[in-house]
C-alpha cells in the first residue's frame, strides 16, 4: 500500500513539473514575441527622438539622483564622480550615508571637499535621524547625507525628503550611468504627463574599463559566473522587463536604476522601511496607489538608458544576492497579497501578480522536484527514457531559445559588443547557461523560501570591489 503511494506520488511530482518547465518556458516565449515587437517600436521611436537637443535645455524637468551607501568604499567615490560628470543641465546628486561602518564618509569628504552645512528640508516621510548634511564649494550640485542606519529603503525615504526636485532617480552605488541615461530617461516624463516612473536597463560592468567613474571601454568578463550572468541580465530585461512593458504589466524597476515621480511616490508612502525588496515593493504600490484611485498613469521600462553594475563574482555572493531576491519576491508578493486575483487592479491584479505567485514563487519548487525526481524515476523504472529527455529538452531547449533571441535582440539593436569574438563568447555562454547556472539558480529560491522568516533583512553583506580590479589582476 505504502509502496502504491509512493509511486503515484512521484508520477504525479514528474508530470507536474513537466508541466510547470513546460508552461513557463511558453510564457517566456510569449514574453520574448512581445519583447521582440515592443523593442522595434522603440527603435522606430528613436529615429524621431533627438535626445542631445534635450540634454542640456533650460525646459528639461529636473532630476534629484539618490545614492543610498551603506559600506561602500569601495565604488562610492568613481561612482559619484561619474554621477557629476553626466550629459544633463539641471540636477543634483544625493549620496546618502545609511550609518556605514567603513570609511565611506571620510571617502567623500575628502574626495570632495565637503563641508558640513544646516540646510533645511522636508521631512515628507518618516526615517531615522540624519545626523549631518554635507555639501562642496567645488561640486555644488552635490549633497551628502549622513544619518543613522535604517536599511536601503531608509536611506531613499531620506534621499527624497532632501531631495529638491520633481524627479528622483535612484541608483545602487556600486553602479554608473551612460553619459545620456538622464536625458533618455526623463524623456518619458517630458512626452508622457501619466508617467509615474521608469526603468532603465541593468548591464554587467565586470570586464569594462572603468577608470575615475568613467566608462572607457565595453567589453566582456574572463570570469565564467561574471559571463553567465551577463547573458542573464540581457535576457531578463531584453525579454522579460520588455514583454511585460509592453502588455502594461510591469512590476519590476531594478533598485539599480529607475525613475520616479516624487510626489506620488509620497503620496503612495514612500520606499516601505525595512522590505528587502523595496524596489518591486514600491512598483506594486503604485500599480495599488493609482489604481485605487482610478488614475490614468504608465510605467514604463527602457532597453536604451543604461547602468553598468557589478554582479557578484563568487558563488557564495551570488548566493546570498539570488535568496535576497527571491525573499523580496516573497515580502512584496505577502505584503500585496489582497491584490492577486483581484479585478479591481485591473490586468495587474488578474493576470501579473497570479503569475509571479504560481510560476516566480511557488513553481521553483516543483522544477527542483523535477530535476531529482525524473531520474530517480528513470532508475526505478517508473518512467522511460523518452519522458526523461523530454523532460530535461524542455528545460534546455526553451532557456537557449530565450537568451539567444535575447543576443540577437541585442545585436541588432544597440551593438554594445560589436566584435566578432565577443558575439561568439556571448553565444557559447548563452548555451552554456541551461546547464548547472540555471538550476542552481532555481535550487536558491527553494532555499530562500524555506528560510523566508529566518532569513528577512535589509541590506545583506556582499562583497564590493573596486571597478578597475579586473584589469589591474591581468
Amino acid at each position: 500500500m505504502m509502496k502504491d503511494i509512493l509511486y503515484t506520488a512521484v508520477v504525479v511530482i514528474n508530470y507536474v513539473s513537466l508541466f510547470y518547465v513546460l508552461t513557463i518556458s511558453t510564457i517566456y516565449l510569449i514574453q520574448l514575441i512581445s519583447a521582440t515587437m515592443g523593442l522595434r517600436e522603440y527603435s522606430r521611436s528613436l529615429k524621431y527622438s533627438d535626445y542631445s537637443r534635450y540634454t542640456f535645455s533650460d525646459n528639461m524637468v529636473p532630476i534629484s539622483v539618490l545614492v543610498p551607501a551603506y559600506n561602500e568604499s569601495a565604488t562610492i567615490v568613481d561612482n559619484t564622480r561619474n554621477l557629476l560628470s553626466l550629459d544633463f543641465g539641471n540636477y543634483e546628486v544625493i549620496v546618502v550615508n545609511d550609518g556605514s561602518k567603513d570609511n565611506t564618509l571620510d571617502l567623500l569628504k575628502d574626495a570632495f571637499r565637503l563641508i558640513q552645512i544646516d540646510q533645511p528640508y522636508k521631512r515628507s516621510i518618516p526615517t531615522q535621524q540624519i545626523r549631518a548634511l554635507y555639501r562642496s564649494a567645488e561640486y555644488p550640485n552635490l549633497v551628502v547625507v549622513d544619518k543613522e542606519n535604517g536599511g536601503k529603503a531608509d536611506a531613499l525615504n531620506a534621499g527624497i525628503n532632501v531631495s529638491m526636485y520633481p524627479v528622483f532617480v535612484s541608483i545602487d552605488a556600486d553602479s554608473i550611468l551612460e553619459r545620456s541615461s538622464l536625458a533618455k530617461i526623463i524623456y518619458s516624463f517630458m512626452i508622457d504627463p501619466k508617467c509615474v516612473a521608469v526603468g532603465g536597463i541593468i548591464r554587467i560592468a565586470s570586464g569594462c574599463e572603468i577608470v575615475n567613474g568613467e566608462l572607457r571601454e565595453i567589453n566582456l568578463s574572463n570570469n565564467p559566473l561574471l559571463m553567465l550572468q551577463t547573458n542573464e541580465y540581457l535576457r531578463a530585461f531584453l525579454t522579460g522587463r520588455i514583454g511585460f512593458h509592453k502588455m502594461g504589466m510591469l512590476l519590476i524597476i531594478s533598485g539599480a536604476f529607475g525613475a520616479f515621480n516624487k510626489q506620488l511616490v509620497i503620496d503612495a508612502g514612500g520606499y516601505t522601511p525595512r522590505c528587502i525588496g523595496e524596489d518591486m515593493e514600491l512598483v506594486v504600490k503604485l500599480h495599488q496607489h493609482m489604481l485605487k484611485g482610478k488614475r490614468v498613469y504608465s510605467i514604463k521600462f527602457l532597453p536604451d538608458p543604461v547602468c553598468w553594475t557589478q554582479p557578484p563574482d563568487t558563488l557564495g555572493d551570488l548566493k546570498k544576492q539570488r535568496k535576497r531576491w527571491h525573499i523580496g519576491l516573497i515580502d512584496t508578493l505577502m505584503r500585496h497579497r489582497d491584490m492577486a486575483f483581484n479585478p479591481d487592479y485591473g490586468r495587474v491584479g488578474i493576470f501579473c501578480l497570479p503569475y509571479f505567485w504560481i510560476f516566480e514563487l511557488i513553481g521553483p519548487v516543483f522544477e527542483v522536484m523535477g530535476y531529482f525526481s525524473v531520474p530517480i524515476s528513470f532508475l526505478l523504472g517508473i518512467v522511460d527514457l523518452h519522458f526523461m529527455l523530454s523532460f530535461f529538452l524542455v528545460a534546455v531547449l526553451y532557456g537557449t531559445i530565450l537568451s539567444v533571441g535575447a543576443l540577437l535582440m541585442e545585436e541588432n539593436t544597440f551593438r554594445k559588443y560589436p566584435r566578432i569574438s565577443q558575439i561568439l563568447k556571448l553565444f557559447l555562454y548563452a548555451v552554456l547557461d541551461n546547464f548547472g547556472y540555471r538550476q542552481l539558480n532555481t535550487i536558491y529560491k527553494v532555499e530562500a523560501m524555506l528560510g523566508f522568516r529566518r532569513n528577512k533583512s535589509s541590506w545583506g553583506s556582499i562583497q564590493r570591489r573596486a571597478f578597475t580590479a579586473e584589469e589591474k589582476k591581468k
